[in-house]
Protein backbone atom coordinates (compact mmCIF):
# COMPACT_ATOMS: atom_id res chain seq x y z
CA UNK A 1 0.00 0.00 0.00
CA UNK A 2 1.33 3.44 -0.89
CA UNK A 3 0.58 6.58 1.10
CA UNK A 4 1.53 9.68 -0.81
CA UNK A 5 0.01 12.03 -3.18
CA UNK A 6 -0.40 15.07 -5.26
CA UNK A 7 -1.08 15.42 -8.93
CA UNK A 8 1.63 18.04 -9.48
CA UNK A 9 4.65 16.04 -8.33
CA UNK A 10 8.19 16.56 -9.57
CA UNK A 11 9.87 13.57 -7.99
CA UNK A 12 12.99 11.59 -8.11
CA UNK A 13 12.67 8.02 -6.98
CA UNK A 14 15.49 6.18 -5.16
CA UNK A 15 14.59 2.70 -4.00
CA UNK A 16 16.36 1.33 -0.89
CA UNK A 17 15.12 -2.05 0.34
CA UNK A 18 11.41 -1.48 0.83
CA UNK A 19 11.60 2.34 0.83
CA UNK A 20 10.83 4.74 -1.98
CA UNK A 21 11.85 8.32 -1.31
CA UNK A 22 9.81 10.95 -3.08
CA UNK A 23 11.26 14.39 -3.32
CA UNK A 24 8.44 16.83 -3.83
CA UNK A 25 9.99 20.22 -4.57
CA UNK A 26 11.40 21.11 -1.10
CA UNK A 27 9.50 18.49 0.85
CA UNK A 28 10.25 14.82 1.36
CA UNK A 29 7.52 12.24 1.44
CA UNK A 30 8.12 8.57 2.20
CA UNK A 31 6.23 5.85 0.44
CA UNK A 32 6.58 2.28 1.49
CA UNK A 33 4.76 -0.97 1.43
CA UNK A 34 3.55 -2.36 4.70
CA UNK A 35 5.66 -5.45 5.36
CA UNK A 36 6.33 -7.41 8.59
CA UNK A 37 10.13 -6.97 8.22
CA UNK A 38 10.16 -3.22 7.62
CA UNK A 39 12.12 -1.25 10.22
CA UNK A 40 11.10 2.21 11.46
CA UNK A 41 11.72 4.79 8.77
CA UNK A 42 13.94 7.84 8.92
CA UNK A 43 13.70 10.57 6.35
CA UNK A 44 16.89 11.60 4.54
CA UNK A 45 17.18 15.01 6.27
CA UNK A 46 16.88 13.34 9.69
CA UNK A 47 19.44 10.71 8.72
CA UNK A 48 21.90 13.42 7.69
CA UNK A 49 21.52 15.20 11.03
CA UNK A 50 22.09 11.95 12.93
CA UNK A 51 25.24 11.21 10.93
CA UNK A 52 26.58 14.66 11.74
CA UNK A 53 25.80 14.17 15.45
CA UNK A 54 27.54 10.77 15.48
CA UNK A 55 30.58 12.26 13.76
CA UNK A 56 30.66 15.12 16.30
CA UNK A 57 30.55 12.74 19.30
CA UNK A 58 33.23 10.51 17.78
CA UNK A 59 35.54 13.49 17.33
CA UNK A 60 34.91 14.54 20.94
CA UNK A 61 35.83 11.06 22.18
CA UNK A 62 39.01 10.99 20.11
CA UNK A 63 40.10 14.36 21.46
CA UNK A 64 39.26 13.45 25.04
CA UNK A 65 41.06 10.10 25.09
CA UNK A 66 44.78 9.94 25.79
CA UNK A 67 46.72 6.70 25.50
CA UNK A 68 48.62 5.77 28.63
CA UNK A 69 52.00 4.08 28.23
CA UNK A 70 53.13 2.17 31.29
CA UNK A 71 56.89 2.18 31.28
CA UNK A 72 58.87 -0.07 33.60
CA UNK A 73 60.64 1.79 36.40
CA UNK A 74 64.17 2.84 35.62
CA UNK A 75 66.84 0.83 37.47
CA UNK A 76 68.21 2.57 40.54
CA UNK A 77 71.93 3.25 40.13
CA UNK A 78 74.20 4.32 42.97
CA UNK A 79 77.85 5.33 42.95
CA UNK A 80 80.18 3.85 45.55
CA UNK A 81 83.45 5.59 46.35
CA UNK A 82 86.48 3.29 46.41
CA UNK A 83 89.67 3.83 48.37
CA UNK A 84 92.88 3.73 46.35
CA UNK A 85 95.64 1.51 47.77
CA UNK A 86 98.63 3.39 49.23
CA UNK A 87 96.71 6.65 49.43
CA UNK A 88 97.10 7.42 45.73
CA UNK A 89 94.59 8.99 43.41
CA UNK A 90 91.20 7.33 43.97
CA UNK A 91 89.63 5.56 40.98
CA UNK A 92 86.27 6.57 39.57
CA UNK A 93 83.23 5.61 41.68
CA UNK A 94 81.77 2.18 40.97
CA UNK A 95 78.22 2.30 39.65
CA UNK A 96 75.96 -0.37 41.10
CA UNK A 97 72.37 -1.27 40.27
CA UNK A 98 70.16 -1.67 43.35
CA UNK A 99 68.03 -4.82 43.50
CA UNK A 100 65.29 -4.94 46.13
CA UNK A 101 63.44 -8.00 47.40
CA UNK A 102 60.35 -6.83 49.26
CA UNK A 103 59.14 -8.42 52.49
CA UNK A 104 57.03 -11.48 51.69
CA UNK A 105 58.46 -11.88 48.17
CA UNK A 106 60.87 -14.29 46.50
CA UNK A 107 61.79 -12.22 43.42
CA UNK A 108 63.61 -8.91 43.19
CA UNK A 109 61.93 -5.82 41.78
CA UNK A 110 64.02 -6.07 38.58
CA UNK A 111 63.79 -9.46 36.88
CA UNK A 112 62.97 -8.82 33.23
CA UNK A 113 63.68 -11.56 30.68
CA UNK A 114 67.16 -11.08 29.24
CA UNK A 115 68.97 -13.55 26.99
CA UNK A 116 72.60 -14.33 27.79
CA UNK A 117 75.41 -15.89 25.75
CA UNK A 118 78.70 -16.04 27.62
CA UNK A 119 81.78 -18.06 28.46
CA UNK A 120 82.32 -16.13 31.71
CA UNK A 121 80.05 -13.91 33.77
CA UNK A 122 81.95 -11.48 35.98
CA UNK A 123 80.32 -9.12 38.45
CA UNK A 124 80.69 -7.28 41.74
CA UNK A 125 78.25 -7.47 44.64
CA UNK A 126 77.68 -5.61 47.86
CA UNK A 127 75.38 -6.46 50.78
CA UNK A 128 74.13 -4.25 53.60
CA UNK A 129 72.66 -5.15 57.01
CA UNK A 130 69.42 -6.28 55.37
CA UNK A 131 71.30 -9.52 54.50
CA UNK A 132 71.05 -10.47 58.19
CA UNK A 133 67.79 -12.34 58.73
CA UNK A 134 66.11 -15.05 60.76
CA UNK A 135 63.79 -17.58 59.12
CA UNK A 136 60.52 -18.72 60.66
CA UNK A 137 61.57 -22.38 60.67
CA UNK A 138 65.13 -22.91 61.99
CA UNK A 139 65.97 -25.50 59.33
CA UNK A 140 65.25 -22.97 56.55
CA UNK A 141 68.09 -20.78 57.79
CA UNK A 142 70.43 -22.97 55.73
CA UNK A 143 68.45 -22.59 52.49
CA UNK A 144 70.50 -20.93 49.76
CA UNK A 145 69.26 -17.68 48.26
CA UNK A 146 70.32 -16.79 44.73
CA UNK A 147 72.52 -13.84 43.87
CA UNK A 148 73.40 -13.80 40.15
CA UNK A 149 74.04 -16.16 37.27
CA UNK A 150 72.58 -17.70 34.12
CA UNK A 151 70.56 -20.63 32.85
CA UNK A 152 71.49 -22.77 29.86
CA UNK A 153 68.22 -22.94 27.99
CA UNK A 154 64.85 -21.98 29.49
CA UNK A 155 64.81 -24.16 32.62
CA UNK A 156 67.07 -22.93 35.42
CA UNK A 157 66.48 -26.19 37.28
CA UNK A 158 67.89 -28.32 34.48
CA UNK A 159 71.17 -26.67 33.43
CA UNK A 160 72.25 -23.45 35.15
CA UNK A 161 74.97 -21.82 37.24
CA UNK A 162 74.48 -19.20 39.95
CA UNK A 163 76.27 -17.84 42.97
CA UNK A 164 74.08 -18.20 46.03
CA UNK A 165 74.17 -16.65 49.48
CA UNK A 166 72.85 -17.24 52.96
CA UNK A 167 73.12 -15.78 56.44
CA UNK A 168 73.68 -18.61 58.90
CA UNK A 169 75.82 -19.33 61.96
CA UNK A 170 76.57 -15.63 62.31
CA UNK A 171 78.17 -15.12 58.88
CA UNK A 172 77.28 -14.16 55.32
CA UNK A 173 78.23 -17.11 53.13
CA UNK A 174 78.47 -17.38 49.34
CA UNK A 175 77.97 -20.65 47.47
CA UNK A 176 78.49 -22.30 44.12
CA UNK A 177 74.97 -23.32 43.08
CA UNK A 178 74.17 -25.17 39.85
CA UNK A 179 72.00 -27.73 38.10
CA UNK A 180 73.53 -30.49 36.00
CA UNK A 181 70.81 -32.12 33.85
CA UNK A 182 68.27 -31.63 36.61
CA UNK A 183 70.55 -32.58 39.52
CA UNK A 184 71.14 -29.77 42.02
CA UNK A 185 74.69 -29.11 43.25
CA UNK A 186 75.88 -26.61 45.86
CA UNK A 187 79.03 -25.95 47.85
CA UNK A 188 80.14 -23.10 50.08
CA UNK A 189 82.85 -20.93 48.52
CA UNK A 190 83.72 -18.46 51.27
CA UNK A 191 82.35 -16.04 53.85
CA UNK A 192 82.21 -12.31 53.00
CA UNK A 193 81.96 -9.07 54.93
CA UNK A 194 78.79 -6.99 54.94
CA UNK A 195 79.45 -3.62 53.29
CA UNK A 196 82.52 -4.85 51.40
CA UNK A 197 82.82 -5.12 47.62
CA UNK A 198 82.80 -8.75 46.49
CA UNK A 199 84.33 -9.77 43.17
CA UNK A 200 82.65 -12.80 41.60
CA UNK A 201 82.76 -14.81 38.40
CA UNK A 202 81.19 -17.91 36.86
CA UNK A 203 83.20 -19.42 34.03
CA UNK A 204 82.52 -22.42 31.83
CA UNK A 205 85.33 -24.72 30.73
CA UNK A 206 84.14 -27.73 28.78
CA UNK A 207 81.96 -29.76 31.13
CA UNK A 208 82.87 -27.70 34.20
CA UNK A 209 81.51 -24.61 35.96
CA UNK A 210 84.26 -22.60 37.68
CA UNK A 211 83.02 -20.31 40.49
CA UNK A 212 85.29 -17.62 41.95
CA UNK A 213 84.57 -15.28 44.87
CA UNK A 214 87.32 -12.91 46.01
CA UNK A 215 89.94 -15.27 44.56
CA UNK A 216 88.52 -18.46 46.12
CA UNK A 217 87.69 -21.09 43.46
CA UNK A 218 85.16 -23.95 43.45
CA UNK A 219 84.34 -26.18 40.46
CA UNK A 220 81.21 -28.21 39.71
CA UNK A 221 80.28 -30.59 36.87
CA UNK A 222 78.36 -29.06 33.96
CA UNK A 223 75.68 -30.83 31.94
CA UNK A 224 76.91 -29.44 28.60
CA UNK A 225 80.31 -29.08 26.95
CA UNK A 226 79.75 -26.17 24.52
CA UNK A 227 82.22 -23.27 24.44
CA UNK A 228 79.51 -20.77 25.42
CA UNK A 229 76.51 -20.89 27.69
CA UNK A 230 73.31 -19.74 26.00
CA UNK A 231 70.28 -19.02 28.15
CA UNK A 232 68.84 -16.31 30.37
CA UNK A 233 69.95 -13.95 33.11
CA UNK A 234 69.16 -15.11 36.65
CA UNK A 235 68.45 -12.35 39.18
CA UNK A 236 68.47 -12.07 42.99
CA UNK A 237 65.94 -14.41 44.59
CA UNK A 238 65.16 -15.14 48.24
CA UNK A 239 64.56 -18.79 49.14
CA UNK A 240 64.43 -21.62 49.67
CA UNK A 241 61.04 -22.31 51.03
CA UNK A 242 60.37 -19.05 52.83
CA UNK A 243 59.93 -15.56 51.41
CA UNK A 244 61.99 -12.56 52.52
CA UNK A 245 61.29 -11.80 56.22
CA UNK A 246 61.95 -8.11 55.56
CA UNK A 247 63.02 -5.92 52.63
CA UNK A 248 66.47 -6.94 51.39
CA UNK A 249 68.72 -4.71 49.28
CA UNK A 250 71.60 -5.98 47.12
CA UNK A 251 73.96 -3.93 44.95
CA UNK A 252 75.26 -5.54 41.74
CA UNK A 253 77.45 -4.46 38.87
CA UNK A 254 78.47 -6.42 35.75
CA UNK A 255 82.18 -6.31 34.91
Amino acid sequence: MCLCGSKNLIWDITKKSSLVYLVIQRKSVICHSYHPFIYPLITPPTLTIMRKLCLFFCLCLLLACKKQINRPPEPTVVEEERTAPGGGRPPKPTKYTVYTIRQGQHYSDQNSIKSVTTSEMKFMAKFDNSAIYQTILPENQYDINKLWGFSEGFDNQYNSARIGWSWNDGALRLYAYSYNKGVRQYQEITTVTIGAEITCSIKILGNLYIFTVNGVIVTQPRGLSTAHASGFQQYPYFGGDETAPHTITILLKNL
